[in-house]
């Protein structure tokens, strides 16, 4: 029924209205580490949502059990279909808060087609104009999860490159030495490899470009099939096949760093959320995600378990 809700034209209203209408209560043994002293939560009903990727049910189970933690009862309505759906529940008030991604904001939300490419500069932004949507964006993670290039360690070891104007360089110099994995979906967005290849003046014919599914990709990259795949930079399979992740020096892909967006009203209401919520957003990078994400992904733990336990070991939280 939700995904059948979302894909109804993918409107907004209709999204507003769908995969809402259920969840379930978090409870969590869990109370105040170095957040949430003193509970100033307590008496609070909140309602936590996120999309259905691995990262995201991982970022919401974090920000429910730190709510708990906090004296708060919570709700869980993560794993939302799609991207509008979560959004447009925060936005109406169904839901209070959600994890959510700058570039995702800036390009697909609120319509504009550059990037910013400074990453703090980027959320600046998206904070502002969201602010009539009466969404307020929290401090920002460096966890940026974006579009890369990625190769196994032997290929590593055979050509050194370490950024994506190398790889153009080792194109250029050596044709035969670059092939590329790629989604389909990557290899014709103006965001993807058509625009990566114009700004880096990388040159890899047609032949030497093989379209895959994602998952197949990483395995494809960590055999050497192919020299470079695309991989997402947050993805724990990045940190378990010992993938090297190619810098993006010239900054062509959008910043997708992840960061707590709250309904203003209910923010207003319980501003204890911004200090219980900003420690714990510090401390996410992309090594930290791809080592949480693994840990589901990889090794098939539950995403709820896996925040839990992220929460106690970082003394944010403690149980029982």
């Amino acid at each position: 029924m939700r995904r059948t809700c979302l894909l109804l034209a993918g409107m907004l209203v209709a999204a507003a209205g769908c995969g809402l209408t259920s969840g379930s209560p978090m409870v969590d043994d869990v109370r105040p580490g170095s957040i949430g002293q003193g509970e100033p939560l307590e008496g609070a009903d909140l309602t936590v949502t996120s999309k259905s990727f691995t990262e995201q049910l991982i970022l919401g189970a974090i920000m429910g059990i730190a709510f708990q933690a906090a004296g708060a009862e919570v709700l869980d309505r993560t794993g939302i279909q799609g991207s509008i759906g979560s959004r447009e529940a925060v936005r109406s008030g169904d839901a209070d808060a959600v994890y959510e991604y700058t570039g995702t904001a800036w390009i697909t939300y609120l319509g504009n087609k550059e990037p910013i490419p400074d990453p703090r500069q980027q959320w600046r932004a998206v904070r502002d104009a969201d602010r009539e949507n009466g969404m307020t964006w929290l401090a920002p993670s460096a966890l940026n999860n974006t579009y890369a290039l990625a190769m196994n360690q032997a290929n590593f070891r055979k050509y050194g490159t370490r950024t994506l104007s190398d790889v153009a360089a080792l194109a250029k110099k050596d044709p035969g030495a670059v092939t590329l994995c790629v989604e389909g979906e990557f290899a014709n967005r103006a965001d993807g490899l058509p625009g990566m290849q114009k700004e880096y003046g990388m040159n890899v014919p047609a032949g030497r470009i093989t379209q895959m599914d994602t998952g197949i990709i990483y395995t494809q990259v960590a055999k050497g099939t192919c020299t470079y795949g695309e991989v997402f930079t947050t993805d724990g399979r990045v940190k378990s096949m010992n993938l090297v992740v190619m810098e993006d020096d010239r900054k062509f892909f959008p910043n997708y760093n992840a960061a707590p967006v709250i309904n203003t009203r209910t923010l207003t209401e319980w501003p204890a959320i911004t200090d219980i919520l900003d420690p714990i957003t510090r401390k996410l990078d992309n090594d930290v995600a791809q080592t949480l994400n693994a840990k589901v992904d990889v090794d098939g733990e539950d995403p709820h378990q896996v925040a839990l336990d992220w929460l106690v070991e970082e003394g944010f939280v403690k149980e029982g």
